[in-house]
């Protein structure tokens, strides 16, 4: 199963995975020159090493995340949010148009839920995601 993850994530990387985690990547520098959103800033260096390498990975709630990460969720989508997910449908879009990109257009929409609030959030093996912990 690590090379078949391994095999996902090059060809994913190649054709997506780069490009969007470098739209991670502007958000995070963005939000680190602002200086009072430096939390939004980690949170999309945190998702940018997520969306580079995602497939033998998922995100699950973190447990000790409150009402902050609420609000901050509700801010990420109005400023940073809602421009990544709509990255993340249109690239799924040239994906889909092949019979090999099919899996990869549906990763990417996979990707919209973690773009659009990714606080309260953490990134684990996917052997972990659903009771693991």
């Amino acid at each position: 199963m690590k090379v078949f993850n391994l095999l996902l994530n090059v060809v994913w990387l190649v054709f997506c995975g780069f490009w969007m985690a470098l739209g991670y990547l502007v958000a995070a520098l963005i939000c680190f020159i602002l200086i009072i959103t430096i939390p939004f800033g980690i949170a999309s260096l945190r998702i940018a090493g997520f969306v580079l390498w995602p497939f033998g990975r998922t995100t699950v709630d973190r447990p000790d995340a409150g009402s902050g990460s609420f609000i901050g969720n509700v801010i990420w989508v109005v400023f940073a949010g809602w421009w990544l997910a709509l990255a993340h449908l249109i690239t799924s879009i040239p994906l889909f148009l092949s019979i090999i990109g099919i899996p990869f257009g549906w990763a990417n929409l996979k990707l919209i839920p973690i773009s659009l609030m990714p606080l309260g959030r953490e990134v684990v093996p996917s052997d972990q995601g659903f009771g693991g912990r």
